[in-house]
């Protein structure tokens, strides 16, 4: 019995330890987008020297209208110098699946911005985000965020 104890116990301790190194940074849109709305996120960085893998957290619900999310992003880092990126992610599958996880009508699906990336420097860093469909008020989206996690070596 002690055997079976001391594993979960250990189990317990590696999900534990797995989570401290990510941070997660959630902003809610209440399921409706406007085009004019910019999404902001920021963050502050103090190991700058290991490289972070920076991910886009969407929820949607069964409102959102399309298959994919385009998105304008700029990335801005401490120094004031900021990148604009056009990005387009896939949230559901050719026959209409939402792909994510997620029980009932809303899915949570993860979507990869920077990989391995070495921030410049340590320091606030801000990502502002515009919805680039379509749609001037974007149905179905209900949160953005992103997620910070340091990465593999």
């Amino acid at each position: 019995m002690l055997k079976n104890g001391s594993f979960v116990f250990l189990i317990l301790i590696l999900f534990s330890c797995s989570k401290e190194n990510s941070q997660t940074y959630i902003t809610n849109i209440n399921g409706s987008w406007n085009k004019k709305q910019t999404q902001k996120i920021q963050f502050k960085i103090d190991d700058a020297q290991n490289p972070k893998n920076i991910i886009f957290v969407v929820r949607n619900n069964d409102d959102y209208p399309y298959s994919n999310l385009r998105l304008i992003v700029n990335f801005e880092s401490p120094n004031k110098k900021s990148v604009t990126d056009t990005l387009n992610y896939i949230l559901a599958k050719p026959n209409g699946e939402w792909l994510g996880t997620g029980f009932g009508e809303t899915k949570e699906i993860l979507f990869q911005y920077k990989m391995n990336y070495k921030l410049p420097e340590n320091g606030l860093y801000k990502i502002s985000v515009k919805q680039a469909m379509r749609k001037d008020i974007l149905p179905g989206i209900e949160d953005l965020g992103l997620k910070i996690e340091q990465a593999k070596p």
